[in-house]
């Protein structure tokens, strides 16, 4: 029997140099966390960063419920090469990877993984890895090469500043909140590739932390569209994202009907439930409703 997929509804950040907040985003209940050394660290803190992920990554972190994932900088360069080298002797559970342009950035930093898993002793290939795929005007041509075959590929996500900055947009989204064309198509296109991979869709922050009606709407339709989870920037957006991305039970027990009357008519290609024609789609798209739950 296929093992039931665990999605993350939940990815919240916290800062690589800010102890208090390492602690903090442990005890906010997240599915996952990130510990960022990109964006959140100034230049001149990031070896004092890794050293504190490296700790935190061995001592807090190890016994957290939480999956840990670390984000690193664009790799390519001595500053990435000097995060991956540190954050790998204490074995993080993956790497989110930004400013990724194609699966062959994926697969660059595949390979360097390789010898460092097995210079600490580490199972090869155990350290997954998460891109950030829209962040320049490149990387959107190239969403598509992440959906087959790309070793290491735990999810897909996708973030509207770096791009928004890359083609010089004054604005992500219209007077009602709603993405802007070009962003909604970086979001369409990440959400396509990671169903086609079969991989975790991670929808993108909301950066507001205090908008709380605005989160919870923007969640709901993004597990509404398929994506499984959400990017989060304050402890207090874990909650809402949680329940945006777990099915109602009426939901659930819809779903289960639906695998219940395709099961007693193995065969048939459609069945009848309460009055309506299901077809196999129907069927597909209540596992993944189901896939959605989490045990405990």
């Amino acid at each position: 029997m296929t093992a039931k997929p665990v999605f993350h509804r939940s990815w919240l950040f916290a800062p690589g140099d800010s102890e208090r907040k390492l602690q903090k985003v442990l005890d906010a209940g997240a599915d996952a966390v990130i510990i960022d050394l990109e964006d959140a660290v100034a230049p001149e803190r990031k070896s004092l960063a890794r050293e504190m992920v490296v700790d935190f990554l061995r001592g807090p972190a190890r016994a957290a419920p939480c999956t840990v994932y670390v984000r690193i900088n664009p790799w390519g360069d001595d500053v990435s090469a000097a995060d991956v080298d540190s954050v790998m002797r204490a074995a993080p559970s993956g790497l989110v990877q930004p400013k990724a342009e194609s699966a062959q950035d994926v697969i660059a930093l595949h390979s360097a993984l390789l010898a460092l898993e097995k210079e600490h002793g580490m199972t090869p290939g155990s350290t997954s890895i998460l891109p950030i795929v829209t962040e320049t005007a490149r990387a959107v041509f190239n969403i598509g090469s992440y959906s087959v075959g790309v070793p290491r590929l735990t999810g897909l996500t996708w973030g509207a500043e770096d791009l928004g900055a890359a083609i010089g947009a004054s604005d992500r989204r219209d007077a009602h909140g709603e993405w802007l064309a070009p962003f909604e198509m970086a979001r369409s296109l990440t959400l396509m590739a990671a169903h086609a991979a079969g991989v975790e869709a991670i929808d993108t922050l909301h950066a507001d932390f205090r908008d709380h009606d605005g989160l919870v709407a923007h969640a709901t339709r993004a597990r509404r569209l398929g994506f499984t989870g959400k990017l989060a920037i304050h402890p207090a957006q874990v909650d809402p994202i949680h329940r945006a991305f777990t099915p109602t039970s009426d939901e659930v027990d819809h779903a289960r009907a639906v695998v219940a009357a395709f099961e007693a008519s193995p065969e048939a290609g459609a069945v009848a439930l309460d009055g309506r024609m299901l077809d196999r789609p129907h069927l597909e798209g209540a596992r993944k409703t189901l896939a959605l739950l989490r045990e405990g």
